[in-house]
């Protein structure tokens, strides 16, 4: 089997991530995605290019940074999951699908039972919709090996 890289994307408040990689770890998958740190995220670009008084251009900078990151992890992966959480609404992980489906990348979704109406063209364009970080790691095996749950 080749190595299959899959780009986790989407919330970052729980460990959805981990549970996924847990479901999966002897299968030898590279997982990328976003940068997990929250103000890491959102400090980047005046970190790395200067400070910005003006809110609006403090993010802007992060935003590209950030965008670099994504968009090249994004067209270099295998599969892309996307996770819509509850905590916020996720307008990046709504991108990084929408990336996903225009690169032709197989797209899985990973939401909760309230998202479902939300979420019902982004759900139409995955090939996948699962409820459980579970569900996601089965999906992986199952493309990957042929291999049924239990």
């Amino acid at each position: 089997m080749s190595q299959t890289t899959v780009y986790l994307a989407g919330e970052i408040h729980s460990d959805w991530r981990a549970q996924v990689r847990a479901g999966c770890s002897d299968l030898g998958i590279v997982f990328t995605g976003p940068v997990e740190d929250h103000d890491a995220s959102d400090d980047c670009g005046v970190r790395i290019l200067g400070d910005e008084p003006d809110p609006f251009w403090h993010d802007h900078k992060s935003a590209k940074l950030n965008a670099i990151r994504t968009r090249t992890q994004l067209r270099a992966a295998d599969m892309v999951v996307v996770r819509f959480g509850e905590k916020y609404r996720q307008w990046n992980a709504a991108f990084d699908a929408g990336q996903a489906v225009a690169n032709g990348t197989p797209l899985i979704t990973l939401h909760g039972a309230e998202h479902r109406h939300a979420l019902k063209e982004i759900d139409a364009a995955a090939l996948a919709t699962c409820s459980t970080p579970q569900q996601v790691a089965d999906v992986l095996r199952y493309t990957l090996t042929g291999t049924l749950p239990g």
